[in-house]
């Protein structure tokens, strides 16, 4: 079993993308999510109002670094993409554009971070996170949360959930901006494996405080790039 994913390549994309991707559990002794209904009300309501206070103070940061995308690589400066979220629905996820892709490549590509496309522009705000912040309109209107597993691509969900054992059980938690995996480092070319088993710990211990003490973890890791 591979234990990562390292392919550049474009694969051939499924035809279609139903409105929720069949997720098979291969580890059915997985514990079901902690947190009664009060204590996930409260998370709907941090990220609510985070992500709202978010959006107003960083809309100049925006604003620049759309008109920085714009002069580098063209107009269209928000790229969409359909990801896949809790309990398998999916929806159709923001960011910045860092280039401009061929049609359908985005969603089949495992890493860009190589690519001769990418301008400075582009590098910068992968590099810093910033291409994610279109993202907090998906944690306001409920797509996400602040804090959670990161959300993929329907192809590669399809792919992991057959193949990872415990990949789809993941997705009984909300997806969020930052969560258990990233802060551990757990991102881009790592393993897939590692990442589904940090993301049903963190279903497994959820709280308030788990979220909290991520999204801390989180600010740490960002000023340290």
């Amino acid at each position: 079993m591979d234990t990562g994913v390292k392919e550049t390549a474009a694969v051939p994309a499924p035809t279609g993308v139903p409105a929720t991707v069949p997720l098979p559990v291969l580890h059915t002794a997985t514990a079901p999510p902690r947190g009664g209904r009060v204590a996930r009300a409260v998370k709907r309501a941090v990220d609510v109002v985070v992500a709202l206070v978010a959006l107003v103070l960083v809309a100049p940061v925006l604003a620049v670094l759309a008109l920085a995308v714009r002069l580098e690589s063209g107009p269209g400066v928000l790229f969409r993409q359909q990801r896949v979220g809790q309990h398998g629905k999916v929806f159709t996820l923001y960011k910045l554009r860092s280039l401009r892709p061929v049609a359908g490549e985005g969603d089949v590509r495992w890493n860009i971070d190589h690519d001769a496309r990418l301008g400075p522009v582009g590098r910068f705000i992968r590099r810093t996170s910033l291409d994610e912040l279109p993202q907090l309109w998906n944690v306001l209107v409920g797509d996400m949360s602040l804090v959670g597993p990161r959300p993929e691509r329907p192809y590669f969900v399809d792919r992991f959930s057959t193949t990872v054992p415990g990949y789809a059980d993941r997705h009984r938690v909300p997806v969020g901006l930052t969560g258990l995996a990233v802060v551990r480092g757990l991102r881009g070319d790592t393993s897939i494996v590692e990442r589904a088993a940090a993301d049903n710990e963190y279903a497994q211990r959820w709280s308030l405080g788990l979220d909290l003490l991520i999204a801390l973890q989180t600010v740490r890791v960002l000023l340290r790039r």
